[in-house]
């Protein structure tokens, strides 16, 4: 019997996106279980923190049976040995996406040989949203239920009455 093959989808999720959704979605249809790991990126200084982050992808993927969520806060590979994880799947968008993504690819690459990294895209109707497209929009009031999952979307709105910044 062969081992399952595990993927690890990791990022900042600040906040999930119908982009990302997109991609885990495809990424359940090649892997026999897809693990999302939400980074803390303290450096990045997100809008949501780590656990509000982790809620929102728990919430957006729970119909989804092959994929379980974890937070990090150390090295993509580490966390990938850790969960017995070869692959680590990245989402292209555009053509600008790819150096970046290359060379984040061949850099996890150099300290795991086991690692391999998938490139996938998402559908062009995702292809144009990120996650500071949206944040930028929510400072702002701006229409975001065509960019989030309707369940994050539900979450955001929730917060909206604390204040986001």
């Amino acid at each position: 019997m062969t081992s399952p093959k595990i993927a690890l989808y990791p990022g900042t999720f600040d906040p999930i996106t119908n982009g990302h959704l997109d991609i885990i979605k495809r990424a359940c249809d090649l892997f026999d279980e897809v693990v999302v790991a939400v980074a803390d990126s303290r450096d990045k200084k997100p809008m949501f923190t780590l656990d509000e982050r982790i809620e929102m992808v728990q919430t957006a993927i729970q119909d989804l049976d092959n994929v379980r969520v974890v937070g990090f806060d150390n090295l993509t590979v580490d966390l990938a040995a850790s969960l017995d994880a070869k692959i680590i799947i990245r989402g292209l968008r555009a053509v600008s996406d790819f150096e970046y993504e290359l060379q984040l690819g061949y850099l996890n690459n150099s300290l795991d040989k086991s690692i391999e990294t998938v490139y996938l895209m998402p559908y062009l109707k995702n292809a144009f949203i990120s996650s500071s497209i949206v944040r930028n929009l929510l400072k702002f009031n701006g229409k975001t239920d065509h960019l989030l999952p309707p369940e994050v979307q539900k979450i955001i709105g929730g917060m909206k009455s604390c204040t986001l910044q």
